[in-house]
């Protein structure tokens, strides 16, 4: 069992050293990417402070469908292409936005989320699936966050 317990005074570079750490120990071994990802999205949810959504997209033919996540229920299934996820799947683009209310086609699956951050999961030179951190801060992602997140999506690529 794991006691995830972050210090929310850390400074970013450090709590995402620390969640890499975590993340590798926690899917060593486990070939499932079912479980793996369930296990990261529980991970990231208990140690990013200012989330309110943390979780998964797999990329299935020409969309995206719900995968393991912590949050209120989210949209299970968009378009390759459309809003902040479907834009990074179909761009192989990290999406920072500030404002999710700014971002053109954005689609809300929690009214609350007023900024988001997705990492494409790249494998074999495609997007696989999408990490999708969201919060009802606005402007609360940055560089520093796409940073550590690409950490734990380039881990996820290793089983999905």
């Amino acid at each position: 069992m794991f006691d995830l317990a972050p210090d929310p005074d850390l400074p970013k570079a450090m709590l995402y050293a620390a969640l890499a750490r975590s993340a590798a120990a926690l899917v060593e071994g486990e070939r499932d990417p079912v479980a793996n990802m369930a296990n990261l999205a529980a991970l990231i949810w208990h140690s990013v402070p200012g989330l309110n959504w943390a979780g998964f997209y797999r990329v299935l033919g020409d969309e995206l469908v719900l995968g393991p996540f912590m949050g209120k229920p989210a949209c299970i299934r968009i378009p390759l292409g459309r809003g902040v996820c479907g834009t990074a799947a179909a761009n192989g683009s990290i999406q920072v936005i500030e404002d999710v209310e700014a971002f053109p086609g954005h689609i809300a699956c929690d009214a609350l989320s007023r900024s988001e951050l997705v990492v494409p999961v790249m494998s074999a030179g495609r997007v696989c699936a999408v990490i999708d951190l969201d919060s009802p801060e606005l402007g609360r992602f940055d560089q520093e966050d796409a940073d550590g997140m690409m950490a734990i999506a380039s881990l996820a690529a290793q089983f999905l």
